[in-house]
Protein backbone atom coordinates (compact mmCIF):
# COMPACT_ATOMS: atom_id res chain seq x y z
CA UNK A 1 0.00 0.00 0.00
CA UNK A 2 1.06 3.23 -0.62
CA UNK A 3 2.43 5.71 1.91
CA UNK A 4 0.25 8.61 3.02
CA UNK A 5 3.25 11.15 2.44
CA UNK A 6 3.07 9.44 -0.94
CA UNK A 7 -0.26 10.13 -1.75
CA UNK A 8 0.53 13.87 -0.38
CA UNK A 9 2.76 14.38 -2.57
CA UNK A 10 0.85 13.02 -5.42
CA UNK A 11 -1.87 15.25 -4.64
CA UNK A 12 0.23 18.51 -4.05
CA UNK A 13 1.98 17.82 -7.33
CA UNK A 14 -1.54 17.75 -8.95
CA UNK A 15 -2.60 21.01 -7.16
CA UNK A 16 0.10 23.04 -8.58
CA UNK A 17 -0.19 21.24 -12.28
CA UNK A 18 -4.08 22.71 -12.21
CA UNK A 19 -3.29 25.99 -10.81
CA UNK A 20 -0.67 26.58 -13.61
CA UNK A 21 -3.03 25.52 -16.14
CA UNK A 22 -5.99 27.55 -14.09
CA UNK A 23 -3.45 30.41 -14.05
CA UNK A 24 -2.94 29.73 -18.20
CA UNK A 25 -6.54 29.41 -19.00
CA UNK A 26 -7.54 32.51 -17.40
CA UNK A 27 -6.98 34.76 -20.20
CA UNK A 28 -8.84 32.65 -22.89
CA UNK A 29 -11.68 32.86 -20.25
CA UNK A 30 -12.20 36.92 -20.53
CA UNK A 31 -14.89 38.24 -22.20
CA UNK A 32 -14.80 38.84 -26.30
CA UNK A 33 -15.10 41.92 -27.76
CA UNK A 34 -17.55 42.77 -30.24
CA UNK A 35 -16.27 45.13 -32.11
CA UNK A 36 -17.80 43.68 -35.67
CA UNK A 37 -15.19 45.99 -37.68
CA UNK A 38 -12.20 44.38 -36.32
CA UNK A 39 -13.21 41.00 -36.29
CA UNK A 40 -15.22 39.44 -38.57
CA UNK A 41 -18.89 37.40 -37.42
CA UNK A 42 -17.73 33.82 -37.83
CA UNK A 43 -14.53 34.51 -35.94
CA UNK A 44 -16.40 36.45 -33.35
CA UNK A 45 -18.42 33.42 -32.80
CA UNK A 46 -15.54 30.70 -32.71
CA UNK A 47 -13.60 33.27 -30.48
CA UNK A 48 -17.23 33.21 -28.20
CA UNK A 49 -17.26 29.42 -28.16
CA UNK A 50 -13.88 28.69 -27.06
CA UNK A 51 -13.85 31.87 -24.44
CA UNK A 52 -16.89 29.57 -23.47
CA UNK A 53 -14.87 26.30 -23.61
CA UNK A 54 -12.04 28.14 -21.39
CA UNK A 55 -14.73 29.03 -18.76
CA UNK A 56 -15.86 26.02 -18.43
CA UNK A 57 -12.61 24.24 -18.01
CA UNK A 58 -11.41 26.74 -15.51
CA UNK A 59 -14.44 25.40 -13.65
CA UNK A 60 -14.00 22.34 -13.73
CA UNK A 61 -10.22 23.09 -12.62
CA UNK A 62 -11.49 25.05 -9.14
CA UNK A 63 -13.67 22.30 -8.23
CA UNK A 64 -10.80 19.68 -8.71
CA UNK A 65 -8.71 22.09 -6.64
CA UNK A 66 -11.72 21.79 -3.69
CA UNK A 67 -11.70 18.22 -4.29
CA UNK A 68 -7.69 17.78 -3.70
CA UNK A 69 -7.90 20.30 -0.71
CA UNK A 70 -10.52 18.09 0.92
CA UNK A 71 -8.43 14.57 0.18
CA UNK A 72 -5.46 16.93 1.72
CA UNK A 73 -7.77 17.48 4.98
CA UNK A 74 -8.69 13.85 5.19
CA UNK A 75 -4.65 13.18 5.13
CA UNK A 76 -4.41 15.20 8.01
CA UNK A 77 -7.38 14.52 10.06
CA UNK A 78 -6.36 10.83 9.28
CA UNK A 79 -9.37 10.03 7.26
CA UNK A 80 -7.64 9.25 4.10
CA UNK A 81 -8.59 6.31 2.01
CA UNK A 82 -11.70 6.00 4.44
CA UNK A 83 -15.33 5.55 3.23
CA UNK A 84 -17.33 8.57 4.20
CA UNK A 85 -20.81 6.63 4.13
CA UNK A 86 -19.58 2.50 5.67
CA UNK A 87 -16.71 3.65 7.09
CA UNK A 88 -14.39 0.80 5.39
CA UNK A 89 -11.03 1.29 3.18
CA UNK A 90 -11.25 2.87 -0.29
CA UNK A 91 -9.27 0.25 -2.41
CA UNK A 92 -5.82 1.51 -3.33
CA UNK A 93 -6.72 0.93 -6.54
CA UNK A 94 -9.27 3.24 -6.51
CA UNK A 95 -6.95 6.08 -4.91
CA UNK A 96 -4.52 5.55 -7.75
CA UNK A 97 -7.16 6.20 -10.23
CA UNK A 98 -8.47 9.51 -8.39
CA UNK A 99 -7.02 10.34 -4.81
CA UNK A 100 -10.13 12.58 -4.03
CA UNK A 101 -12.81 9.89 -4.14
CA UNK A 102 -14.78 10.00 -0.82
CA UNK A 103 -16.58 6.45 -1.42
CA UNK A 104 -15.17 3.05 -1.97
CA UNK A 105 -16.81 1.38 -4.99
CA UNK A 106 -19.54 -0.23 -3.64
CA UNK A 107 -21.06 3.16 -1.70
CA UNK A 108 -20.16 4.70 -5.08
CA UNK A 109 -22.23 2.06 -6.81
CA UNK A 110 -25.27 2.13 -4.47
CA UNK A 111 -25.37 6.13 -4.97
CA UNK A 112 -25.01 6.09 -8.90
CA UNK A 113 -28.25 3.17 -8.72
CA UNK A 114 -30.58 5.19 -6.41
CA UNK A 115 -29.83 8.29 -8.33
CA UNK A 116 -30.91 7.09 -11.52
Amino acid sequence: MKSVAAWRKALLTRRSEIEADLEAGTAAAEPVELDQARVGRVSRMDAMQAQAMSAAANRRRKMQLVRIATALSRIDNGNFGVCITCGEEISEQRLDIDATVLLCIDCAEQAESSSA
